[in-house]
């Protein structure tokens, strides 16, 4: 099992995401958090740090990282656990600093999310838990985070906040 991070940037009610090439493997020509594997010896949020940095250019602030939720799928055979976290703050603009990965980057509005193709249902519920989205400030424990998921599993964030 491979462990992987992604990471939530929100600022002024939009959330950084990153245009996979339609070239790779794995999830191609879909919009995406920004994240990637957690190697040897290094923690989720280590990971985090250092994918932001390397794919964006940032530095997170890690004491504003959150664990969001989790996702278990597997992709050819391979089956991923994926750690989502929203961060909160970080020092740098956002470039794409890993073009052989992402032909893209922008910044999307929560009404725009359901628009767009992403590698997992779940994606856009994850990141309307989110409680700088006003209109998500109910989200209740019971939500249907797996909904048109094509056989991803997920926990809200409720779930992942007691592993």
């Amino acid at each position: 099992m491979h462990v992987v991070v992604a990471g939530a940037l929100v600022d002024n009610h939009a959330v950084l995401l990153a245009h996979r090439r339609p070239t790779k493997r794995a999830y191609p020509d879909v919009w995406d958090l920004p994240g990637g594997l957690v190697e040897a010896g290094e923690s989720e949020l280590q990971a985090l740090a250092r994918e932001m940095h390397e794919e964006l250019g940032v530095h997170i602030v890690a004491e504003s990282a959150s664990r969001l939720g989790v996702l278990h799928t597997d992709t050819g055979g391979v089956a991923l656990h994926v750690g989502v976290w929203q961060v909160g703050a970080w020092v740098g603009s956002p470039t794409n600093r890993a073009p052989d990965e992402h032909d893209d980057i922008a910044w999307v509005g929560m009404s725009d999310l359901g628009g767009l193709h992403l590698p997992h249902g779940v994606l856009a519920a994850m990141v309307r838990s989110l409680p700088e989205f006003e209109w998500t400030r109910g989200h209740s424990d019971d939500a249907d985070c797996d909904r048109g998921d094509r056989g991803a599993q997920a926990d809200c964030r409720a779930c992942a906040e007691t592993d």
